[in-house]
């Protein structure tokens, strides 16, 4: 698989960040993840949680699953993830772009890094994360954005419950 770049803002410029093996296989782990909600009539959102070179966690997004108004894809995978001593040395892989409940968990553990499969179908928190030290790397990932596209239109009732609007 060849290495891609993704794309981080620092101040008013867009910077390319390249994207090693392992970002990948732990990217791969949070795109499993949101097929698997998918394939259980849930809401497509994956995320994974690693530290160096492992992957400590995945979830999904199991709001329709549970009945869980909070069970979105990245506090599942930090709930899969157990108690942590700290998180100041992990990656948060992303599907989509976190909401404010995310983004508000992701600032109190002190998650330094976040790698989102796209922010095209929601735009999420970035300026927040950002402005508490959050490295944002954003990939454009064509299959999370067409997931989630799919999804929108049709489920248009469940999505807007998901994002509260």
């Amino acid at each position: 698989m060849p290495t891609r770049t993704a794309e981080t803002e620092l101040g008013n410029m867009t910077e390319q960040i390249a994207f090693t093996a392992f970002d990948e296989a732990a990217f791969e782990a949070a795109v499993r993840a949101a097929q698997k909600s998918l394939s259980e009539g849930g809401i497509p959102i994956g995320a994974a949680l690693a530290r160096g070179s492992e992957v400590i966690a995945s979830g999904h997004n199991e709001r329709v699953q549970h009945g869980d108004p909070i069970a979105h894809g990245e506090m599942a995978a930090l709930r899969a993830a157990g108690r942590q001593k700290s998180y100041r040395d992990t990656t948060l892989y992303t599907t989509l772009a976190p909401c404010a409940m995310c983004t508000g968990t992701i600032i109190q553990f002190k998650i330094p890094r976040v790698v989102v499969g796209e922010a095209r179908t929601f735009a999420g928190e970035f300026e927040l994360l950002r402005s508490r030290g959050v490295e944002v790397l954003v990939l454009d990932d064509q299959r999370c954005e067409d997931m989630m596209l799919s999804f929108q239109q049709d489920h248009p009732a469940l999505w807007a419950e998901d994002i509260a609007e």
